[in-house]
């Protein structure tokens, strides 16, 4: 059915009341019938409206603590017969079934009870079962229904009647159809991922991913490319629940480096003291404490100027207006960070292409969860990395063993280390980077990588030699041979973290040995690609 159809009878069955009144309104005043159940019909009625009970259409009372009230044919009928087919017109005027000529429903709070850490009970007393079933129903007939899921539809919805003269088109009920879908699959993916979890299934047989539309980006990783934002629902700070404060909106490579940004600076506890990350292209360009986000900031800038300009900038800390002031000297795309004072939003307000983004919090790197990727005929699926280690998970495997400070050190560059792009070498003095290698296919073309930037800021400011002299250094994964240990001491590095576990470890040992460094194993890798 292409025509227009006009809406004149409508059933109402909300848990999310929002706009339900003004709704309800909207559509009696255009002549359209009301059915409605349960609390949505008294919300109804409290408004003034007459509403006629499912109950009354159904013959039956709502059962079973209103886990039966629309599972019946006189409902599932008025939403599925085909208007036009003589069998199924006889079959509605022998059973008594009147057409429904819009559904208007959203379901049990599911995801919000699960967010809130309901217990397994709770949690499928929230299952919904007869509001999917009906905008199943309804969007499978979209040639002569009209099916409302989202609260943000309703004006759409009034707007499209009025253009219409009480109807709804055919390319209207479409669209409504498709989210209809996608809000009931959203849903199930919700309930089977929870499930999964609950009963300790770390692969069940089939797992579905959902989000909803977030942005409609200008363009993908490049311009010839399509792309979008979505939200899964998850309350985790970032990117995805971030307040934009200033700037243009971002785009899809902008949103994937604050991300990692983001993700790098909530590693360091803010008790400790601030913390500052500056991406470039997904991979740290520098990552830095201090005593004061400034110097943190000014620390991280420092190992590789060049590679910051229109970086990314996150902060563990407030923003405050010396680190704003600091930042806006060189061209930056974005900042984001857990607050910013007035003082400090008020120095990027001349910014214009600097985005400035406040979460109100830290994601907590010890949380569990899932990451995904794509890959040809199917994605790829693990937990989200936390691995983290401490002083007494590390094992001294050389004669020279590491100083306090060394130490530090070291435990700071594995940190960084875990959010660099494999193979990782990061070095680290006074906890600073002052050099990094990322995403080599030779682990020593990291090394010779990471010491080569930092010669280039040594010269740049003016110092006698490049901070890689007297460094600890960190390694993502195992040293395959001593190559990589003969060029770390090259370029003047002292200490060495890395996970061990090559079948020529005894090889890199004796080299580190030779050479005069110390060495500790994590037993941990931290593998990026």
């Amino acid at each position: 059915m292409t025509h227009p159809i006009p809406l004149r009878r409508a059933l109402i069955s909300v848990s999310d009341k929002s706009g339900l009144t003004e709704l309800a309104q909207g559509l009696a005043a255009r002549g359209v019938e009301l059915l409605s159940t349960g609390g949505s019909a008294t919300a109804l009625r409290e408004a003034g409206l007459t509403v006629r009970d499912v109950a009354d259409l159904t013959g039956f009372p709502e059962m079973m603590d209103g886990r039966v009230k629309t599972l019946h044919p006189r409902v599932h009928g008025g939403l599925l017969a085909l208007r036009d087919d003589e069998g199924h017109r006889a079959s509605m005027a022998e059973h008594g079934i009147e057409p429904i000529d819009l559904l208007v429903v959203n379901l049990y709070p599911f995801e919000a009870t699960v967010a809130r850490g309901a217990g397994y009970a709770e949690c499928v007393e929230n299952i919904d079962i007869g509001g999917p079933a009906m905008i199943r129903a309804a969007a499978k007939n979209h040639a002569y229904v009209t099916t409302i899921v989202d609260v943000q539809d309703y004006q759409a919805l009034l707007d499209e009647l009025d253009a219409h003269d009480g109807a709804t088109t055919a390319g209207f009920r479409k669209t409504m159809a498709q989210v209809a879908f996608a809000r009931t699959a959203s849903y199930d993916a919700s309930v089977s991922g929870w499930m999964a979890g609950a009963i300790g299934q770390a692969a069940p047989r089939r797992r579905v991913f959902a989000g909803t539309l977030a942005q409609t980006l200008r363009y993908g990783e490049n311009p010839h490319q399509a792309g979008a934002f979505y939200t899964d629902g998850s309350a985790r700070p970032g990117v995805a629940t971030a307040t934009q404060w200033q700037g243009k909106e971002l785009s899809y490579n902008n949103i994937n480096d604050t991300d990692a940004a983001f993700e790098l600076v909530a590693e360091f506890d803010p008790a400790d003291g601030p913390a500052v990350a500056i991406i470039k292209h997904a991979n740290p360009c520098g990552v830095a404490r201090g005593d004061t986000p400034e110097q943190a900031y000014r620390r991280a800038f420092d190992c590789d100027r060049t590679s910051a300009f229109g970086g990314i900038i996150a902060l563990n800390h407030r923003l405050d207006a010396a680190t704003a002031r600091a930042i806006a000297e060189i061209f930056t795309e974005v900042v984001i960070a857990p607050d910013a004072d007035a003082e400090a939003r008020e120095v990027f307000a001349g910014k214009k292409n600097l985005r400035l983004l406040t979460t109100g919090g830290l994601p907590d790197p010890r949380a569990g969860g899932l990451t995904f990727r794509q890959v040809s005929g199917g994605f790829l699926v693990q937990d989200r990395d936390t691995g983290q280690v401490a002083p007494s998970d590390l094992r001294v495997v050389t004669r020279r063993q590491p100083s306090d400070a060394e130490m530090q050190d070291l435990l700071f560059a594995w940190t960084v280390a875990k959010h660099v792009k494999s193979n990782a070498i990061v070095y680290a003095r006074d906890r600073a980077t002052v050099g990094i290698g990322a995403g080599q296919m030779s682990r020593v073309d990291s090394t010779r990588i990471g010491r080569r930037k930092s010669e280039d800021m040594a010269e740049a400011l003016g110092l006698a030699a490049p901070l890689t002299e007297g460094a600890a250094v960190a390694s993502d994964a195992f040293f395959p041979f001593a190559d990589g240990i003969e060029a770390l001491a090259e370029a003047g590095a002292r200490a060495v973290i890395q996970p061990g576990g090559s079948m020529r470890d005894d090889e890199v040992i004796a080299a580190a040995d030779r050479l005069g460094l110390a060495m500790v194993l994590t037993g941990q890798r931290h593998f990026s690609h």
